[in-house]
């Protein structure tokens, strides 16, 4: 049966140019080159030496520094940040690099596919076997598969060798570099499921009965036909199989086929932004009496359907998406993202009362994809490239067979902000890419995010629905020209704020105010256009622009985007508050700024709420400051006088106080506090924690606007990866010394892999020394 384990640790990397690689100038070397073994020196030789020891440094003329790194991995994320590199890349960029990888081909594996499954590698890469080219990818945000099967010895040792060509970039965003997200060896019998090969999609026959349309497709890599039996079986939450479908196939040698079959189902539980309930499908090949292969989909029943005049329904009910925009990037990692933290990504966005998410603007992590299908979103599920050549209609075609099973995702979106958008070459790239779509999945329909005005654009009639990025002065014009297409706000707002900044925006650090205001005319506040488009019921919703700050689209000092409601290194910022009072109905108010503004006595200070509520009270060193009725969408607003003491902020629905929040001016700092944000801790390479570090006063207040110089440590089965606080610190985020700015700084600490407790120390100079124990188990499957 097919086996999939993790193909992470013990890779050998260097970066730069090696000098072997040039060509010397005999015809011998040339003549090899041009045989199957066509890397005969340098990296991606079998036989090339990458070691370390102290032997080699002797021998080696050209010795050169190879590190060992666990996967995933960024390169470019520990560097310094230079003013001098493009700022739309967080002025960070690396040069191309090898990775090289040895191991050993256990017998059992004879007579097996045998494959690499790369989840992403950033930019161009090249990958070779046993000095053999097995794979070439032009696309850092498309997984890839790498057949191995051909290529292995059994007698000696096997290399994987991986160039990346790092001089080009994809976006205007952070690009990193590396093999950063997963890589996974799958071995399989030579008769299996094709990779992405089974497709599910329920539809709804009546009140009560779903029809679920398995297709199949079955691939043969033996020398010989084979007949074999396909078997789909429906899966529920508790594991028991409700339906079942065999038919019999024939596979020709080195080919594929497709098998189609239909079960029923009866009352199945709905998947919905509340109540995401999964379902598996289990689909095994079954060769004479022998199980061969087997691997199981998740999915979910729901309904949707796309209203020109009321929007977007969900299971027949108005549901309106609240969604973000956001890079799959972490501020202490890079592109390397563990998938803890990915989780950990979502369920804050969850938390802020988010219920939709676009993958901005690439195929995300299948690890982000599964934690939106659990989590309960609407997904945006957007391409990288736009255009018609076979390398980018193949990488949409890999956006979509990976991720068509998943019911989070709602729509397709063919491109992002493209100017050919209001020409007749975007339209017939439109045309084809749609076509693409339709014939692999028929069941969702095609958008596209564009900028260009709206009312110039040629693609919209090879579109389903109309995305449009910012331009609302747009909106009405659009629905009154194509009254028959739904409409959506497919990028929104873009308003920078620097988490805990309550003073005028500052251009010498790069920081800016950090209560919601309009940034220009195109880019406006989240209250004004979510105000805005909650006026027009044939408006689907939207995403805001964005979710979490990312690196890059930065500016000098800054080093990544401020649109996020969290900021770089996953702290909430007053948007996320906001938004909750925007998306959410739980009674919630949130009071800005903090209390602490020593040497502004005596000046006017605005204190804002936000706010679900109906009225609030502002009560300031316990008098009362009036209340407020609040507009839907908006906020309450109250000029005192500034003077340390308290401020009280009560929330009434029906005249009944529902909720409250509250800041006080705190003592000073005394002591370091460490607190776990993530929920566990495996012993398990791959795995991680966030901690938070706090400053608090002898009353164990959190001081907001602590800033010591911290250092950080921990026991031996751990390690620190990454610090941070400030956006505009240039010390490289592996430095375990931080200065905090804003009261917090946010700590990633990783596992080695084994069990026990894990300390952690936060040490400043006059402050009381921080501990947390954190308990490394062994890993849970189901978590992990």
């Amino acid at each position: 049966m097919r086996t999939k384990t993790k193909f992470m640790s013990g890779w050998r990397f260097y970066e730069g140019y090696v000098e072997s690689d040039k060509l010397p100038t005999p015809k011998g070397p040339l003549y090899n080159h041009a045989k199957a073994e066509i890397a005969q020196i340098g990296p991606a030789s079998r036989l090339y030496y990458d070691n370390n020891d102290w032997a080699s440094q002797i021998q080696c003329a050209n010795y050169l520094n190879w590190k060992t790194v666990d996967l995933p991995h960024d390169y470019v994320i520990d560097k310094i940040p230079d003013e001098n590199i493009n700022e739309g890349l967080g002025f960070l960029d690396g040069d191309c690099a090898w990775y090289r990888k040895s191991f050993r081909a256990d017998e059992k594996y004879r007579n097996k596919r045998v494959t690499l499954y790369f989840e992403g590698v950033t930019n161009n890469c090249t990958v070779y076997v046993n000095s053999c080219l097995a794979k070439r990818n032009f696309c850092g945000y498309t997984p890839f598969e790498v057949d191995l099967t051909d290529y292995l010895y059994y007698d000696r040792d096997n290399v994987i060798a991986v160039h990346i060509d790092n001089s080009s970039h994809e976006g205007w965003w952070y690009d990193g570099g590396g093999i950063y997200r997963n890589v996974w060896m799958v071995i399989s019998d030579l008769v299996s499921v094709d990779t992405w090969g089974v497709y599910v999609a329920p539809k709804k026959v009546s009140d009560t009965t779903w029809e679920v349309p398995i297709e199949t497709t079955v691939r043969n890599d033996d020398h010989k036909n084979h007949r074999v039996a396909v078997r789909n079986e429906i899966v529920d939450a508790e594991g028991n199989v409700i339906a079942e479908a065999t038919c019999n196939v024939n596979v020709p040698l080195k080919y594929k086929s497709t098998v189609k079959q239909t079960v029923t189902i009866e009352n199945p539980a709905l998947w919905d932004c509340e109540n995401p309930n999964l379902y598996y499908c289990r689909t095994t090949i079954i060769r004479g009496k022998e199980e061969v292969d087997q691997v199981t989909d998740h999915f979910g029943f729901r309904t949707l359907r796309y209203d020109p005049d009321h929007g977007f329904f969900l299971n027949d009910k108005h549901t309106v998406i609240k969604g973000v925009c956001c890079h799959e990037d972490y501020g202490l990692q890079g592109k390397a993202v563990f998938d803890r933290i990915k989780r950990y990504r979502i369920k804050l966005l969850k938390e802020m009362g988010a219920n939709g998410y676009r993958t901005s603007h690439y195929s995300q992590s299948d690890q982000t994809l599964d934690e939106l299908d659990r989590q309960g979103f609407l997904v945006m599920d957007e391409t990288r490239w736009f255009g018609t050549c076979d390398e980018y209609l193949d990488q949409l075609e890999t956006l979509v067979k990976k991720d068509r099973n998943r019911p989070s995702v709602i729509m397709w979106s063919i491109y992002n902000e493209e100017r050919l958008s209001a020409t007749d070459i975007g339209k017939q790239f439109a045309a084809k890419m749609a076509a693409v779509v339709r014939r692999l999945d028929p069941t969702r329909p095609v958008t596209s995010a564009g900028d260009t005005n709206p009312t110039t654009v040629k693609c919209f009639e090879h579109l389903d629905l109309i995305g449009i990025n910012y331009n609302l002065e747009n909106f009405d014009i659009i629905h009154e020209k194509f009254p028959k297409m739904p409409i959506l706000s497919s990028e929104n707002c873009a308003t920078g704020t620097t988490r805990g900044w309550y003073y005028d925006d500052e251009p010498a650090r790069a920081y800016i105010h950090c209560l919601d205001h309009d940034t220009n005319h195109w880019f406006k506040g989240r209250e004004v256009t979510w105000k805005f488009l909650m006026e027009r019921e044939w408006v689907m919703g939207g995403y805001q622009w964005a979710g979490i700050e990312h690196r890059g689209e930065a500016a000098w000092p800054r080093l990544c985007s401020q649109s996020g409601a969290l900021d770089l290194f996953l702290q909430k910022k007053d948007a996320f508050y906001q938004n909750q009072s925007l998306w959410t109905d739980k009674p919630m108010v949130h009071v800005a700024p903090h209390w602490n503004m020593d040497g502004r006595e005596g000046e006017e200070v605005t204190v804002r709420a936000y706010t679900n509520c109906e009225e609030v009270e502002l009560f300031y060193n316990g008098e009362s400051q009036g209340k407020i009725t609040v507009p839907k969408y908006s906020h309450a607003d109250w000029t005192v006088i500034y003077n340390p003491g308290e401020v009280v902020v009560k929330g009434y629905n029906g005249g009944k106080e529902v909720a409250s929040d509250r800041v006080a001016t705190t003592g000073k700092p005394v002591a370091l506090k460490l607190e776990m944000q993530t929920e566990a801790l495996f012993a398990d390479k791959n795995d991680a924690a966030v901690i938070h570090c706090y400053c608090v006063d002898e009353d164990g207040n959190i001081v907001p606007d602590a800033a010591p110089m911290v250092s950080f440590n921990c026991s031996g089965i751990g390690y620190i990866r990454g610090t941070g606080s400030d956006i505009s610190d240039h010390t490289s985020m592996m430095c375990l010394d931080r200065k905090m700015r804003a009261g917090v700084i946010a700590v990633l600490v990783c596992s080695k892999g084994t069990e026990g407790t894990l300390r952690v120390y936060a040490e400043a100079e006059g402050l009381k020394t921080g501990r947390i124990d954190i308990e490394v188990t062994q890993p849970n499957d189901l978590i992990r």
